[in-house]
């Protein structure tokens, strides 16, 4: 499992700066796309002569979906998503973009094709992504990771955690994500948020108030 396998390219999209991450592999044009979120011309355009195998959504609140519709309809790719959040990508309530309409219009699509779960290894651009869930600041939050990178939507952030306030969010759970799943990888593993900068699994285990 090499990191040098993996080439990483964020946008930060929306209203909200939410980090979407292009992977692909070096030399290849081939790509998946984590959280396409609102606003997402700058990926539509970095992506627009390359093949993109999934969507993979870390989780289904508004700012991280905002770009589902319009890059699943250019490139005919599926998307992934845990099944606690199946009725989310189709319902601007669950998502949230009902809530906030001073941040854009409501937000639907249809449903994902592919369910995550806790476990799974996920086989995509020919190489295994390992699946956690990691619920608490939703329900269906997952983090995926491949080698020393974990993508873990709003779960950890460099010096913070999600926030809990939002429906189906529990702070306990958040916790015990953080701490049973999260914090048993190694120290050396870098975290790429929904978020905000990347940090390190150690980094956060020293220095994070939250946890």
């Amino acid at each position: 499992m090499d990191n040098a396998d993996l080439k990483i390219e964020a946008f930060s999209l929306g209203p909200l700066q939410t980090n979407c991450y292009l992977l692909s592999r070096p030399g290849e044009n081939k790509g998946i796309v984590i959280d396409p979120g609102m606003n997402p011309k700058p990926l539509l355009k970095r992506v627009a002569d390359m093949e993109i195998e999934a969507i993979v959504l870390t989780h289904a609140h508004f700012d991280h979906i905002g770009g589902v519709d319009e890059l699943r309809k250019l490139k005919g790719c599926p998307v992934y998503l845990h099944d606690a959040e199946a009725e989310w990508l189709t319902n601007p309530k669950y998502n949230g973009s009902a809530r906030w309409p001073e941040l854009g219009a409501p937000i639907l699509t249809e449903p994902a094709e592919y369910a995550l779960d806790q476990g799974q290894e996920l086989k995509l651009l020919g190489l295994v992504f390992k699946v956690f869930h990691t619920p608490g600041h939703s329900p269906g939050s997952v983090s995926l990771l491949y080698g020393s990178h974990l993508f873990g939507g709003d779960v950890l952030f460099r010096l913070s955690v999600g926030r809990t306030d939002l429906p189906g969010g529990d702070q306990q759970e958040l916790l015990d994500s953080i701490h049973d799943k999260l914090f048993k990888l190694p120290d050396e593993t870098i975290v790429y948020p929904g978020h905000g900068p990347k940090t390190t699994i150690g980094y956060e285990r020293e220095n994070n108030p939250y946890v």
